[in-house]
């Protein structure tokens, strides 16, 4: 297509967008083929981006609903649900499945948010280097929903009682669990390196946990979850090759799945 033209005649500058139209063709291109984005549109950076959007956006709501600046530090329970926290009750009785997603998105609090995206910053892109774009959000958005679910069999089985849960913690995990077991298989010095990097990550992020009363179940969940990944991924490139179109299907669906599931919950703020 004539880029160039088509926004001339929409009275915009034509050669810039052009570039700009070309350089996210190369990148659609370069994430079908397996391989990561890079730049500004990152898979990492665009979560961040969203994470800290969406907690803005809580916190707007917050002040603008009353509660006051200590939103910013301390949402409560129903403002953590308003904007889509997992509260089982609600996806079992009112089928707002989409909260098997959204909760991974929310956080409680600014200390919470940002101990959460520094992380990401620091293991993401390494990851997303390692397995490309779309295999990455995959492994993200398949963790936070083994997550989720170990959450739900630890607060049936001990807790007795539902509670809200946010945070992208269990997709953390994900990472982790797939960085240990996939470094492993992958062998040699520098590998190893990395996967006792990541156990080391674990072991301490889950006493942290204990100490102030995480959800190390959803934490256990997520862990497992991108370990497995990590144990059925192809270190190769002729292996990741004869899988791509699979991951491509399943990554595409991943991202539509997260989409949809934000804009369910924006909806429902609506109604």
């Amino acid at each position: 297509m004539d880029w160039k033209t088509f926004f001339d005649r929409l009275g915009m500058n034509g050669t810039r967008w052009q570039w700009r139209m070309m350089r996210w063709e190369r990148s659609l291109h370069a994430m079908l083929q397996g391989n990561p984005i890079g730049g500004n549109w990152s898979a990492t950076r665009v979560l961040i981006g969203v994470n800290l959007l969406l907690y803005g956006l809580m916190v707007v709501q917050g002040i603008g609903g009353g509660l006051g600046p200590s939103t910013l530090l301390n949402p409560g329970g129903y403002l953590l649900i308003h904007s889509g926290a997992q509260y089982w009750p609600l996806v079992l009785s009112e089928g707002e499945w989409w909260r098997c997603i959204t909760y991974a998105f929310a956080h409680g609090g600014l200390i919470h948010l940002a101990f959460n995206m520094v992380v990401l910053y620091q293991v993401g892109p390494m990851i997303e280097e390692e397995i490309g774009t779309i295999r990455f959000v995959t492994l993200y958005v398949l963790t936070a929903l083994t997550a989720t679910f170990a959450g739900f069999g630890w607060q049936i089985l001990y807790i007795g009682q539902w509670v809200p849960v946010v945070g992208a913690s269990g997709s953390l995990f994900g990472l982790i669990g797939f960085a240990i077991s996939y470094y492993h298989r992958v062998g040699g010095g520098v590998a190893h390196n990395v996967r006792n990097f990541m156990l080391r990550w674990a072991a301490i992020a889950f006493v942290f946990g204990l100490l102030v009363g995480a959800d190390n179940a959803g934490h256990l969940g997520g862990a497992i979850g991108g370990a497995l990944f990590g144990l059925v991924l192809p270190t190769g490139i002729r292996g990741r090759q004869v899988l791509r179109h699979f991951f491509n299907g399943l990554g595409g669906f991943c991202i539509l799945l997260t989409v949809v599931s934000l804009l369910l919950m924006m909806f429902s703020w609506i109604r």
